[in-house]
C-alpha cells in the first residue's frame, strides 16, 4: 500500500495499472510506422561565389602563413550544402517546409522514406512566417493528415519526426509547453512550444498529435549550444496552411496592413491603464496615415477584442492580423482612459518588402532588399521634386550593390536609366540588366539627390 501526505492510498494494483496506462498512452511506434512516409528529407545546395570563396581562403592562408600573399591559391567556385525536413500535405506532390530550409537554394532534392530521392520545384516562400511550399512530379504520395492547431492543449503529448544533424527518420517525443507565443518581433505567427527534443536538421518537419494528425511546422529553437535544450518552437498547421494557400493561388502572400506595434500587457501595466487583470494588446505605435491613425486608435489603447474575438495577448491579434486580407474590415474593443470602446475601420495592403536579388542565370546578385514606399513617404518624396521610388531596407554587405556605396535607408528612384516606381518593376528592370558594365543608379539619401555607379561582373 502507497499512502500519500494527505491520506489518499492507492493499492499497488492500481499504481500498476495507472503507470501502465501512462507509459501505453506514450508509445509512438505505431504512430511512427503510420506517418513516417509523409514525411522527406530536404536536401539543398547553394552555389558559394568565386568572390566569397576567394575572401574565405585568404583569411585561412594569411593565418597559417603570416602574411604570405604568394602562396594563396587562385578564387574557385564551390557548393554549399544544406538540409532540412518537410511532409506531404496533398496527395499530388506539394510539401511544407520553412523559409530557412530552402532559402538561396539553387537545387532542392527530396528523400522519401523508401529512400527515392525526386528533384522539387520551389512554388513560393514567404519569411516573415518561415514557410516554403514544394513540389514534386508524380501522385499518389502519403499526405498526412491535418487538424486545426486550435485544439491542441498544453500539457498534451506531441511528436516530431525529421533528420536531426543528418540522421533520417528520427522521432521525439514531449508535450506541449505553451501555446500563442510571441518569440520575435519578426515573426508573424503565434508559435507552439513543446519540450520534443529539435535541433538543426528538424526544422520543416511535422509536428503531430497523438492521433497522428499534423498540428505544427517545426521552425525554431532556443538553444546557448546550438543543440536542443527543452524550448522548441512550431508554427500552427492554420498560420502554415493560410501562406501555403495564398502561395499556391497568387505564388506570393498578400498582407493586410493596419500599422500597428503591439506588446502584452503585464500586472504593473494593467494596474496603470485600470485592467482588472493583464489582458488584451497594448498598442505602443501607431503609423502615421495608417488604416489604424484613420481609424482613430491611439499609442496607449488597448485592444481587448478584434472582430468578435477576445484579446488575452498580444500574440492573438497579430495571429488574427496576419490572416487578414486588404479588402476585410475590422471592428475592435479597446480600452482607454478607464472606459472601453469601439474602433471600426479598413486594412490597406501592407507594403510589400521583397528582394531585389534576382538571378539573371549569369549569376548577377545586387544583394538588395527594398519595399515600396508609405502614402507619407511618398508625400516627402514629391516635396523635394521626385515620384515613385523605392525604399532600401537592408543591404548584402557581399553584393554588389554594397560595393557601389548603396546603403539601407536610400530612396532608389531609377535604375539603368528607367524609374524604379515599385518593386515589381525594379524586380523587372534587374532581369535586364547587362552581364559586364556599370549602370547608373538614380537615388535620394538624407534628402539629397545622388547618383552612383554600379558595377555588374
Amino acid at each position: 500500500m502507497l499512502s500519500g501526505a494527505l491520506g489518499v492510498s492507492l493499492g499497488a494494483g492500481a499504481l500498476f495499472a495507472t503507470q501502465a496506462h501512462a507509459a501505453q498512452a506514450m508509445d509512438f511506434s505505431d504512430l511512427v510506422a503510420q506517418v513516417s512516409p509523409g514525411v522527406v528529407r530536404i536536401s539543398i545546395v547553394k552555389s558559394v561565389s568565386e568572390e566569397e570563396m576567394a575572401r574565405a581562403q585568404a583569411v585561412e592562408m594569411l593565418r597559417q602563413y603570416l602574411g604570405d600573399r604568394a602562396n594563396l591559391p587562385d578564387a574557385t567556385p564551390a557548393l554549399e550544402h544544406a538540409y532540412g525536413t518537410g511532409f506531404f500535405i496533398t496527395k499530388d506532390g506539394y510539401i511544407l517546409t520553412n523559409h530557412h530550409v530552402i532559402d538561396g537554394a539553387d537545387r532542392i532534392t527530396v528523400t522519401l522514406s523508401d529512400r527515392t530521392e525526386l528533384d522539387a520545384v520551389l512554388v513560393g516562400s514567404d519569411e516573415p512566417s518561415d514557410i516554403a511550399v514544394l513540389k514534386v512530379a508524380g501522385e499518389n504520395f502519403p499526405a498526412l493528415t491535418l487538424n486545426t492547431a486550435d485544439d491542441v492543449r498544453v500539457g498534451e503529448p506531441v511528436l516530431a519526426i525529421g533528420s536531426p544533424f543528418g540522421f533520417d527518420y528520427s522521432a521525439s517525443a514531449g508535450i506541449v509547453s505553451a501555446k500563442s507565443r510571441n518569440v520575435t518581433r519578426e515573426a508573424a505567427v503565434p508559435f507552439i512550444q513543446s519540450d520534443v527534443a529539435l535541433n538543426p536538421g528538424n526544422s520543416g518537419g511535422p509536428l503531430f498529435n497523438k492521433n497522428g494528425d499534423v498540428v505544427a511546422v517545426n521552425s525554431l529553437i532556443f538553444s546557448r549550444t546550438g543543440g536542443h535544450m527543452g524550448l522548441s518552437f512550431s508554427i500552427p498547421i492554420d498560420a502554415a496552411m493560410h501562406i501555403y494557400e495564398q502561395i499556391k493561388a497568387h505564388g506570393k502572400v498578400i498582407r493586410a496592413y493596419m500599422g500597428i506595434t503591439v506588446q502584452d500587457v503585464d500586472r504593473n501595466l494593467a494596474e496603470v491603464y485600470g485592467l482588472d487583470k493583464p489582458q488584451g494588446a497594448l498598442l505602443t505605435r501607431i503609423a502615421a496615415d495608417s488604416p489604424a491613425a484613420k481609424a482613430g486608435l491611439k499609442t496607449g489603447d488597448v485592444v481587448l477584442s478584434f472582430n468578435g474575438k477576445p484579446i488575452s495577448m498580444a500574440a492573438d491579434l497579430l495571429n488574427l492580423l496576419n490572416r487578414a486580407q486588404p479588402e476585410d474590415v475590422f471592428n475592435m474593443t479597446v480600452w482607454r482612459a478607464g472606459q472601453s470602446m469601439n474602433v471600426q475601420g479598413g486594412f490597406t495592403e501592407a507594403p510589400r518588402d521583397v528582394s531585389a536579388e534576382q538571378n539573371q542565370g549569369d549569376g548577377v546578385r545586387l544583394g538588395l532588399r527594398m519595399r515600396e514606399l508609405s502614402a507619407s513617404e511618398q508625400r516627402t518624396l514629391a516635396s523635394m521634386g521626385a515620384a515613385g521610388g523605392v525604399l532600401v531596407t537592408s543591404v548584402d554587405p557581399m553584393g554588389l550593390a554594397a560595393r557601389a556605396g548603396i546603403a539601407a535607408g536610400d530612396v532608389l528612384l531609377g535604375l539603368n536609366n528607367h524609374p524604379t516606381t515599385n518593386a515589381q518593376n525594379v524586380a523587372a528592370i534587374i532581369k535586364t540588366l547587362p552581364k559586364q558594365g556599370v549602370v547608373p543608379v538614380q537615388l535620394i539619401r538624407q534628402g539629397t539627390p545622388a547618383i552612383i555607379g554600379l558595377r555588374i561582373e
